[in-house]
């Protein structure tokens, strides 16, 4: 612990309060429709002498209680049926499972083009239909509601083990195109769903010591608030401003990706 307190002194107090910023951004980001990881692991990234699976793992530390605290949140005020979410879960903890153990087979320069024209497309899609996600309306019921759901988890939860960034944005856009949910709905399910995966990973990541424990409970406490307001904003706004939110994150997942490219 001591080593650990002394790595956290040695990062100098101007990085710690930047760290802590994209932390409490990325918690607020998450909690209203995901994409938190678009400013918290690069931040991390950046920071000298922490190893892209220390940076990993102490992204999905301080996520993990981020995206607990909004799902709570979420749970207490909007109600989704763990009906859906539960077994998306599952599905998706095997997806993650299956495609992180693809992700060493699959090149990225494969992979970036490919997710950044399924973004491209969901980006239309969402402006070209603005009646879409304002309420929920089902499109199927009892077997088929839970088969589709398990396929959609199984589908991101492998996206998410084999790539990772926007996961939680085509969550939320299969949740709203594929099963009929409102963006608000959406969101609630999708945190839910997003702590379950991110306590697997975390966990498979403790077992080789590679979170960085104070740095990412620091960061945690900075995402907590940030998951805190963000979830009681998205609540108290309803489906058009978490839809609002989403577009601006898979513009900024977009414009990443491009820059992934060309760069």
């Amino acid at each position: 612990m001591t080593d650990a307190l002394a790595h956290v002194a040695d990062l100098g107090t101007s990085t710690v309060l930047l760290l802590l910023l994209a932390a409490l951004l990325a918690g607020w980001v998450d909690a209203v429709v995901g994409g938190g990881g678009l400013l918290q692991l690069p931040a991390l990234l950046l920071v000298p002498g922490v190893s892209p699976v220390q940076a990993l793992a102490t992204n999905k530390l301080a996520g993990i209680m981020g995206t607990t605290v909004s799902a709570v949140v979420f749970y207490r005020r909007v109600r989704p049926g763990l009906s859906t979410a539960a077994p998306m879960a599952v599905a998706a903890l095997l997806g993650g499972a299956g495609g992180a153990a693809l992700a060493s087979s699959l090149p990225p320069e494969v992979i970036t083009p490919i997710v950044l024209v399924a973004l491209v497309v969901v980006a239309v899609w969402t402006l070209a239909r603005p009646a879409a996600g304002r309420v929920t309306q089902l499109r199927w019921s009892g077997v088929r509601h839970t088969g589709a759901a398990v396929v959609l988890g199984l589908a991101v939860g492998g996206y998410d083990g084999l790539v990772g960034p926007g996961t939680g944005s085509f969550l939320v856009i299969g949740l709203v195109g594929l099963l009929g949910f409102a963006f608000l709905e959406a969101s609630a399910n999708a945190k839910i769903i997003n702590a379950v995966t991110n306590l697997g990973a975390l966990v498979v990541f403790a077992l080789t010591g590679a979170p960085l424990w104070v740095l990412g409970l620091m960061m945690g406490a900075a995402n907590v608030v940030g998951g805190y307001v963000g979830a009681r904003m998205a609540v108290a706004r309803g489906s058009g401003f978490v839809r609002v939110v989403f577009l601006v994150v898979v513009a900024g997942l977009v414009v990443r990706l491009a820059w992934d490219l060309v760069a």
